[in-house]
C-alpha cells in the first residue's frame, strides 16, 4: 500500500470515528429550501458547519440555519447573494472565510427555470437561466476554487438534473445549463484529482419541491407514469447522495454523474 492510500484509509477511519464532516466547512447555493435545505441539513446532521446562501429568502434560510444549530454539532449561518452576480459572490466568500475560515465543501444546487417553447423563448428567458445555472457555479466555484483545492478533502459536488440527460420539452434554456454541468464536473474534475479534491454531479429526478408544485396535476401524473418507481424522490433522498460524496468515506469517486431519479433513463 502506497503513502497515499495509508492517508486516504487514514483520514477515512478518523472522521467515521468523529461523524463524518467534523469539522469541515461546507457552503450550499439556493440552500433556504426544497433541495437545497435538505442538503444543508444532511451535512450538518454529519456535523460541518454549514453556510446557508440565498438569494431573496432571508427568513426561510435563518430558520434553515437555525434548525441546523438547535439540531447538529456544528454551526450555520445564512448569507446573501445571488451566485449570478460574481462580485456578490466574491463578497459572500469574504464572509464565509471570517467566519469559519476556508471551505471544504462546496455545493452548487441554486437555480431556476423559465420555461417557455423555444419559438417563444426570448434571449432574456435564456440568460437568466444560463447566468444562474451554469454561470452561478461558475462564480462560486471560481471564488473557493483554491480553498476546495487545498483542503484535506476538497468536495466540489454539482446539482443537475435528469432533465440535463434527456431534455424535456419547454426546457431547452434549463437543459442547456444542467447538460453543461455534466461536462463541467467532468473536466475540472480531471483538474483537481492531483491535489487530492474531488468534483461530482448529482442528477435528481423530480422531486417533491416548489417547483413541482405549480406543475398542473395531470402533467404531474404524466412524469410519474414515466418513473419506474411510480412516484417523486423526496428531497431527502438527493441530499443523502450529496452527503455520500461530499464525506472522506468518497474520498475515490470523482467525475461522476449520480442519477437519484427512480429509473428515469434517455
Amino acid at each position: 500500500m502506497s503513502g497515499l492510500e495509508r492517508d486516504a484509509l487514514a483520514r477515512v477511519e478518523e472522521t467515521r470515528e468523529r461523524g463524518g464532516l467534523a469539522d469541515a466547512t461546507c457552503v450550499v447555493t439556493g440552500g433556504s429550501r426544497g433541495i437545497g435545505r435538505a442538503i444543508a441539513t444532511e451535512l450538518g446532521a454529519a456535523g460541518a458547519d454549514v453556510v446557508v446562501n440565498y438569494r431573496s429568502s432571508a427568513d426561510r434560510a435563518n430558520a434553515v440555519a437555525e434548525a441546523i444549530d438547535d439540531a447538529a454539532e456544528g454551526e450555520a449561518t445564512a448569507v446573501r447573494a445571488d451566485v449570478a452576480d460574481p462580485e456578490a459572490v466574491e463578497s459572500m466568500a469574504t464572509a464565509v472565510r471570517e467566519r469559519f475560515g476556508p471551505v471544504d465543501v462546496l455545493v452548487n444546487n441554486a437555480g431556476i427555470t423559465v420555461d417557455t417553447p423555444f419559438e417563444r423563448m426570448d434571449r432574456s428567458d435564456w440568460q437568466r437561466v444560463i447566468e444562474t445555472n451554469l454561470g452561478g457555479t461558475f462564480n462560486c466555484t471560481n471564488a473557493f476554487y483554491e480553498d476546495i483545492r487545498d483542503a484535506d478533502a476538497g468536495r466540489l459536488i454539482n446539482v443537475g438534473s435528469v432533465v440535463g440527460r434527456r431534455g424535456n420539452y419547454g426546457q431547452t434554456n434549463y437543459a442547456a445549463s444542467k447538460s453543461g454541468l455534466i461536462g463541467f464536473t467532468r473536466s475540472l474534475a480531471l483538474e483537481l484529482a492531483p491535489h487530492g479534491s474531488t468534483v461530482n454531479c448529482v442528477a435528481p429526478g423530480f422531486t417533491e419541491t416548489e417547483m413541482l408544485e405549480v406543475v398542473r396535476e395531470d402533467v404531474q401524473e404524466a412524469i410519474r407514469e414515466d418513473i419506474p418507481l411510480d412516484r417523486f424522490a423526496a428531497p431527502e433522498e438527493v441530499a443523502a447522495a450529496v452527503g455520500f460524496l461530499a464525506a472522506p468515506r468518497a474520498s475515490y469517486v470523482t467525475g461522476e454523474i449520480v442519477n437519484v431519479n427512480g429509473g428515469m433513463y434517455a
